[in-house]
């Protein structure tokens, strides 16, 4: 962002940043099946596809239209999909995003009975196309919301890995699994994040991967202490060079698409992560190249305020320090 030209309001919404996701959500609404598939042909990353299949999915009422569209072309392993994440999406709302011993048992029971609908779909069309990403990516979350154990999660994210190695999507997905609050630990949090980003070509995605994993880390001492231990744990001289060098391999990288969808979620986790540690200057970059592109995750995770008002609040903090 040039230095004389002001920021605007924050767009979080990715259909509302990216025309293709807008037309996207424009052909669910109207109910044009042909116009649906038509934007998921288009896109040739994996990641951009489980974007636009999470715009679908959050797009009130459309399980109707997705429904009847399976049922009009059974062996479509797309409308199946899309239908699934729609009733995971449904489920995962019933559920909430508070911890366990927040959640009354009804909730728990209306959520695992979505996902149990999803997994059905998503079972077939995994079992008639075991390529498919979309579905494996999606069965990654029925796994760990059902709750059947790390272990049956990983090996849900092995098989998407097999044919896509560096889905971050998924990547994503499961390590939310191995954290702490979903029967994992810390070490083996850090450490799936240092080797995906590692592992990843220059330039992708998955190097924000290092940066939610702290910030993660980030939230449970802010619960559990405060905010300023959780704080102070961020600005160690190891998490900040790891980020720094995350940061630089990825998205910082000259080979970064700043067209490719994830890109802006990967900027807002190094920046978000950056603010939470203070380190201003650090996230000015990221800043930078958002613009007024914003994700909503992980900047809810930040500050007592909702996730628009500590956006702005660290977007100005860092701009005037670097």
């Amino acid at each position: 962002m040039p230095a004389h030209t002001p920021p605007g309001r924050p767009v979080f919404e990715p259909a509302d940043r990216i025309p293709a996701l807008a037309a996207l959500r424009s052909a669910v609404r109207r109910q044009d099946w042909a116009a649906v598939a038509a934007s998921f042909d288009v896109l040739d990353d994996e990641d951009d596809r489980a974007l636009a299949c999470r715009v679908v999915a959050e797009t009130d009422g459309s399980e109707v239209f997705l429904r009847q569209a399976a049922e009009r072309s059974p062996r479509d392993p797309l409308p199946r999909t899309l239908l699934a994440d729609r009733l995971i999406q449904v489920g995962w709302g019933i559920r909430t995003s508070h911890r366990a011993q927040h959640v009354s048992k009804r909730q728990f029971d209306d959520f695992h009975a979505h996902l149990r609908r999803a997994e059905i779909l998503l079972i077939d069309v995994c079992a008639e196309y075991p390529q498919y990403a979309l579905a494996w990516y999606l069965r990654v979350i029925t796994s760990r919301g059902l709750e059947l154990g790390t272990g049956e999660t990983r090996r849900r994210y092995d098989r998407l890995a097999e044919h896509h190695p560096h889905h971050y999507s998924g990547q994503s997905q499961l390590l939310q699994q191995i954290c702490p609050k979903w029967g994992g630990s810390w070490e083996a949090a850090h450490g799936f994040a240092r080797e995906c980003a590692a592992n990843a070509p220059d330039g992708s995605p998955n190097g924000a991967l290092v940066a939610i994993a702290q910030l993660e880390n980030y939230l449970d001492i802010a619960e559990q202490t405060s905010t300023g231990a959780a704080s102070a744990y961020l600005r160690t001289l190891d998490n900040q060079t790891r980020r720094l060098e995350a940061a630089a391999r990825s998205v910082l990288h000259p080979a970064c698409r700043a067209d490719a969808f994830r890109t802006v979620d990967a900027h807002n986790a190094f920046a978000a992560a950056h603010s939470a540690a203070a380190r201003h200057a650090a996230a000015a970059p990221h800043f930078r190249a958002l613009g007024d592109n914003a994700s909503e995750f992980p900047w809810c995770y930040l500050g007592a305020g909702d996730h628009e008002d500590e956006y702005e609040r660290h977007r100005k903090m860092a701009l005037a320090k670097g």
